[in-house]
């Protein structure tokens, strides 16, 4: 039955900043639909909801299956009459360097973070392009516009859904439906405790690695990142609220102070700078 609640589906909407923006959607009255692989992570949000008395339901969805994501769009559809936002959060970091990173781990981390993006989208667009009304949030990052080494795979999917969102952000406009791309610096989440699993066998045989003093840097580089980090999941759920109800909302939203200065950084200095200040932050030398 359909509800005057707008209605949002997140995709990896019960952990991290999915989680985080999925309460605070909640509390502002928005009827939310969180989806994830895990079931304990989707009955411990169900019982935080079930608590405060939230209008959050859980789901079950697998962006990188093309059945799990059409069967998830259709419940929400059917139960909620329609879906007002789209927050795009599931993402996964296979972190290595290039040579050294298999290609089925390459594979792995775009069939994810951007075959998994496009598959929930092209499920979710119809209805909104039908309403000619809709917003749609990519959870993108700052090694969208910077790399580090170790992050060729990671930043390789941010950079490319970067460039799917410029485009659908320009088809998208005639019919009503917003594309806003966010854009978080380092938080501390589940993400890094994945990463790190997942960077396990890369891990085991870095010291015999040619590429040693570079695994070595981005470690010490992320560990130091972690300690001086504030900015929390929180954070970005505020941002993506911000992003969802402002009357003209921009192309782009960052949410910690680093991912301003380095979208600045970008913007402004020549690669040989910022190659520079990477090689000085990542201890990379000849």
């Amino acid at each position: 039955m359909a509800t005057t609640q707008k209605a949002v589906l997140i995709t990896g909407g019960t952990d991290g900043f999915g989680k985080a923006a999925a309460l605070l959607l909640a509390r502002k009255h928005y009827l939310v639909y969180a989806a994830g692989r895990s079931v304990h992570k989707r009955e411990e949000l169900e019982r935080q909801a079930h608590e405060e008395r939230l209008a959050i339901r859980t789901l079950e969805m697998d962006v990188c299956d093309d059945a799990s994501v059409q069967i998830a769009v259709e419940v929400v559809l059917e139960k909620a009459g329609g879906i007002d936002v789209l927050i795009n959060n599931a993402g996964v970091g296979y972190m290595g360097v290039v040579e050294e990173l298999r290609l089925s781990d390459f594979r792995r981390q775009f069939e994810t973070n951007f075959f998994g993006v496009i598959r929930v989208t092209k499920a979710v667009l119809p209805q909104m392009r039908s309403r000619q009304s809709g917003r749609i949030l990519m959870i993108s990052s700052a090694a969208a516009f910077v790399s580090p080494p170790t992050y060729g795979a990671y930043s390789a999917s941010k950079h490319a859904l970067e460039g799917l969102s410029n485009a659908l952000r320009l088809e998208m406009y005639r019919f009503g439906v917003q594309v806003i791309l966010i854009e978080p610096g380092y938080i501390a989440t589940n993400f890094q405790a994945t990463a790190k699993e997942l960077a396990q066998p890369y891990a085991e045989k870095a010291a015999q690695s040619p590429y040693a003093e570079i695994y070595a840097g981005t470690w010490a580089a992320s560990n130091a990142s972690r300690a001086k980090s504030k900015a929390t999941p929180e954070d970005c759920a505020r941002v993506m609220l911000k992003a969802i109800e402002a009357t003209h909302p921009k192309a782009r939203y960052t949410v910690t102070s680093l991912t301003r200065w380095l979208a600045l950084g970008k913007r402004i200095l020549p690669d040989s700078a910022l190659d520079s200040i990477m090689r000085k932050r990542f201890g990379v030398v000849r």
